[in-house]
């Protein structure tokens, strides 16, 4: 039944056909529940544990190297070789392989859970009538048509409509979970009959999953299962779809070309030597075939960065440590990346925006017979810190010596139910009860006790465990309680009756509008007398009340939808009267009146300039009403003072009655969303990114978690719900809306390092793409073996590559716009100047392999002839020993050189642009230590005989690493020639490399696998 809301209580019954007083009997039950169907979430059934691991291995260019793997085996067994070495290459390549598809699963599984923890928001029991008599039965046995009972402490069990108040007092529901108010709502039973109406304006449905907290109800069940609010939620969740990254869709891009460029020059190069298969060195056609055939799979190991996704994830894992240390906890890795490009952040106004702690902001009282003075009152948390000031800024150093404030005070303290606590353990103050009690009693505790000189700075020698309710404690003692007349929906009101052996008095709270009515009198601050209320000033005080202006924020007590007003006034009763009537609340003596918000955070306002000045629009949504939201966002800068509001602020209900057109215009200016139903962001996220914005969500309810799994980045609260820590991608530790920027920020510089760490790695498999191709197209002997590529790919090239992880922010990152999701990592010029220095790689590493053949000093000395003929030598007919093409020594040199090479290459990484004239390497000691170790690393394999034989290289002499440095440092020279080019004409030497599209260069794994 979905407009339960809208239908009287007699209607509602009539529709489900039952007795209220009776219930439903056992055959009704029986016919709703074949109906209906069981109170519970429908399991949607996941991905098998085998088609998650296959998933991980669906991506071309791992294709590849599982057919290199194998091929190398099958060729090392042909070719006869037997031994470790025969299964070292395959055996890497495939442990590799491995360890990125167990991550992958791991992850996979892992987002499953969100959907799972719903479940906990499932009531387990429900008091319920059938057949005349109440029983306490399971929450999944509930069909539409029971009638339930619920009271303070209950989970509401299913979607229900209230026919029943039990109890004096008004029945109250905390919903946060659903819609994300920041207080508890009344609930009633008046049909509502508003037209596309949200869960806010159901003020007669208890929604399943929400907390009851204050009276008792009965309520007939209208929504079971996935027909509940909560129910649609998690069928929303189980229909969102991941979506790839922005830096994953590049590097997809990227793997699909630089498959098809392996393969083809993988054919070419085996192509080109088929003249060569009957080579007299090969000993027949098919060993010749099965030698180029090595070659080729040597130049595919080569071709594909192996090392680049332990590089990316480790780079990545270490920006996570650092917003850890921002109090960001980030749960998937890729969302780092994906942080640097956001454009719109989607963030909710209650506990991110602001501090969620309703405090007291403005007292208002009345000075004299005719003059009215406001103070303000600072602290923005339930801690006892803050102070009263008054109209001129100016603090008032005995708060309490004032006679309204302290009249103030104590009725604020005694007109309560509510209490506050520090807890040591997590060093927070806790609240039990209403949030605008809780910013009463701790308004009295900044005003402080009369009689004492220093209050309350005095208080602050007090433990906080002690100061949190000391003054509270104080006046509770002064004047025992005796007696409640509870807050009632039609009164407006709540009145105690207090005494001491002196005096007893009556102390109310409530509705200005009720109080003011209900007052005769009222105390005068200057001196503590009672005056007439006269006609004139209760004029001045409603004016003050009713005063709207929300831009300027002078009148802080315009409407209750700016702050939440409430006034106070007391009234000495006769002595020793024990009880109260709603009488008794006539000719009350008012106090003044206080108006309380939710309020910002200090440091949201400095955040949101930033976003403003880094090109990102900040998006308010609030289940909460306009007015209030507005006022807000007045407050923190979402809205400039120039703005027009009406085109900007929309409620859900505004929103929906557009049509599309209009709609998709609106959604370009909105920068406030306010009373909004759970459905209204995910379509939000929905229609931003459907405008290619790239879209960061922050949410804390199980309401909010479809939405944050629908974003780019869902971003959920420390304190939130575990379903949306669960959905999210980033929680924060501390709620800050401040941290989300950071994060943005923080991602934003990773992504600058990882550009520059894929570059260093993709240039120097250029390198040593062109060694391979080079040496096969003149036809040297093999300069490389496959397991020398793997040992630089893997552990050579990747310290130096994940230590450029490290490079400092630049500070200036949050000045440029968001980069685009389809930017590619490397442009046309990019690519080019990387094909130059990949190019001087590969040559100065073959050119080192030549070196030693023809003009080392204790080289064999060989002519270019002789040595591009190596497959036609034959001992005892040269002037040579054929032995000199089996000697390690030339390709030990070659993979010197390519090392060597590459850590200079590692140097010119430091920056895109900028000379290491200006950014020395010491400027990143990370990097100059990975290199120490790289270094150290290579001369180990070189030095240490089992090592030295596993990798077929040998020690070198102190000539030969001379020659290896003359090689290796003109790379140094080449890149800073292209850098002063490329400042020069700010990246564009030539007008031919803007026309290039490129695909970005990086992993070819699966990124999204390694969160």
């Amino acid at each position: 039944m979905d407009d339960a809301h809208a239908r009287s209580v007699s209607q509602v019954l009539a529709y489900f056909r039952v007795d209220p007083s009776h219930g439903l009997a056992d055959s009704q039950v029986e016919e709703a529940r074949s109906l209906y169907g069981c109170n519970g979430m429908l399991q949607i059934a996941g991905a098998s544990f085998w088609k998650l691991v296959l998933k991980q291995f669906d991506d071309l260019l791992v294709k590849i190297l599982i057919f290199a793997a194998i091929t190398s085996l099958v060729l090392a067994v042909v070719d006869g070789e037997t031994g470790f070495t025969a299964f070292v290459e395959p055996f890497v390549i495939l442990l590799i392989l491995a360890a990125n598809a167990t991550v992958g699963v791991v992850t996979e599984t892992n987002a499953e859970k969100a959907l799972k923890e719903l479940k906990a928001y499932q009531a387990d029991v429900a008091t319920v009538l059938r057949n005349g008599l109440l029983s306490i039965v399971p929450a999944s046995n509930l069909v539409p048509g029971d009638i339930v009972e619920v009271a303070v402490g209950c989970k509401v069990p299913a979607d229900m409509r209230v026919i029943d108040m039990l109890s004096s007092s008004a029945l109250r529901v905390d919903q946060a979970i659903l819609t994300g108010e920041s207080s508890s709502v009344a609930k009633e039973l008046e049909e509502n009959p508003v037209i596309n109406p949200v869960y806010q304006d159901k003020t007669s449905i208890l929604f399943s999953g929400t907390n009851v907290t204050a009276g008792r109800a009965r309520a007939i069940v209208v929504a079971t299962g996935s027909e509940t609010a909560m129910g649609k939620i998690h069928s929303a969740m189980s229909e969102v779809t991941e979506e790839m990254t922005p830096l994953k869709k590049q590097l997809d891009n990227f793997g699909e070309f630089l498959s098809k460029v392996i393969a083809g020059i993988c054919v070419l190069v085996w192509v080109v030597n088929i003249g060569h298969f009957r080579d007299p060195a090969h000993g027949g056609i098919l060993r010749g075939a099965i030698y180029y055939l090595k070659i080729a799979v040597a130049l595919a190991v080569a071709a594909i960065p192996e090392g680049l996704p332990a590089v990316v994830t480790t780079c990545l894992a270490l920006g996570t440590k650092r917003m850890a240390s921002l109090n960001a906890i980030v749960r998937s890795l890729p969302a780092v990346e994906t942080l640097g490009c956001t454009t719109v952040i989607c963030s909710d106004k209650t506990g991110t925006l602001t501090t969620n702690m309703m405090s007291v902001t403005k007292i208002c009282v009345v000075e004299s017979a005719a003059t009215l003075s406001e103070f303000t009152v600072t602290g923005t948390s339930y801690a006892p810190d803050g102070v009263i000031q008054n109209a001129n800024n100016q603090q008032i150093d005995y708060p309490a010596a004032l006679p309204s404030l302290v009249q103030a005070a104590i009725c604020s303290s005694l007109c309560n139910d509510c209490s506050i606590q520090y807890n040591a353990e997590k060093d927070i103050y806790e609240k039990i009860g209403e949030s605008t009690e809780v910013a009463l009693r701790v308004f009295s505790e900044k005003v402080g006790l009369p009689g004492f000189d220093s209050m309350p700075t005095s208080l602050s020698v007090l433990s906080k465990q002690e100061r949190v309710s000391y003054c509270n404690r104080y006046w509770e003692r002064y004047l025992k309680k005796a007696f409640v007349l509870e807050f009632s929906h039609d009164r407006k009101m709540m009145s105690v009756l207090c005494s001491n052996d002196e005096r007893t008095v009556l102390l109310s709270k409530g509705a200005p509008e009720v109080i003011l009515q209900r007052s005769s009198y009222v105390v005068c601050n200057q001196d503590g007398s009672v005056t007439k209320l006269s006609p004139e000033l209760k004029l001045s005080l409603e004016e003050k009340f009713h005063r709207q202006d929300l831009i300027s924020l002078d009148a802080f007590f315009a409407s209750q939808e700016t702050l939440r007003c409430i006034a106070l006034a007391y009234k000495d009763v006769p002595t020793g009267q024990q009880t109260l009537t709603e009488d008794d609340e006539n000719g009350l003596i008012l106090i003044g009146m206080v108006g309380m918000m939710d309020p910002p955070r200090p440091e949201v306002k400095a955040a949101i300039a930033t976003c403003k000045s880094a090109g990102i629009r900040v998006v308010v949504i609030t289940g909460d009403n306009k007015k209030t939201a507005e006022a807000l966002c007045h407050r923190i800068g979402v809205f400039d003072k120039s703005d027009d509001v009406s085109s900007k602020s929309l409620t859900a209900a505004e929103f929906d009655s557009l049509t599309p057109m209009q709609q998709a215009v609106a959604v370009q200016n909105l920068v406030l969303f306010s009373r909004v139903n759970p459905s209204h962001k995910s379509m939000l996220v929905d229609v931003l990114k459907r405008h290619k914005e790239v879209v960061a969500m922050t949410g804390d309810g199980v309401n909010d978690a479809p939405a944050l799994k629908q974003a780019d980045i869902g971003i959920a609260m420390g304190s939130g719900t575990a379903v949306a820590k669960g959905a999210s991608d980033m929680v924060l530790a501390d709620d800050n809306f401040a941290t989300v920027v950071a994060a943005v920020a923080e991602g934003r510089a990773i992504y600058n390092n990882t550009k520059q760490f894929i570059r260093y790695m993709i240039s120097s498999n250029i390198g040593e793409v062109v060694c391979i191709f080079v040496a096969a197209a003149l036809g040297l002997p093999e300069t490389l073996i496959p397991v020398q590529l793997l040992w630089v790919n893997l552990v050579t090239d990747g310290l130096p590559a994940t230590a450029l992880g490290f490079n400092k922010q630049d500070r200036n990152v949050m000045m440029a716009k968001p980069r685009k999701m389809d930017e590619a990592i490397v442009n046309g010029w990019l690519f080019f100047r990387y094909m130059v220095v990949g190019a001087y790689v590969g040559l100065a590493t073959v050119g080192g392999f030549i070196w030693w053949f023809l003009y080392h000093e204790e080289g064999p000395r060989l002519t270019w002839k002789e040595l591009v003929s190596f497959n036609e030598c034959k001992d005892g007919t040269m002037r040579y020993s054929c032995s000199v093409f089996r000697d390690r020594h030339p390709s030990t040199i070659s993979m010197s050189v390519l090392v060597v090479v590459e850590m200079f290459n590692a140097m010119n990484n430091l920056s895109e642009n900028q000379s290491l004239l200006v950014l020395p390497p010491w400027s990143n000691m990370w990097l100059m230590a990975s290199i120490g170790v790289s270094m150290l690393l290579h001369f180990l394999i070189l030095y240490l005989r089992p090592l030295s034989l596993l990798f077929s290289v040998t020690p070198l002499s102190w000539a030969e690493w001379k020659a290896v440095l003359w090689f290796s440092f003109p790379v140094i020279l080449v890149d800073e020639v292209l850098k002063v080019l490329s400042r020069q004409t700010r990246g564009k030497p030539l007008e031919f490399f803007s026309y290039l599209a490129l695909p970005d260069f990086s992993s070819p794994f699966q990124l999204g696998n390694l969160d």
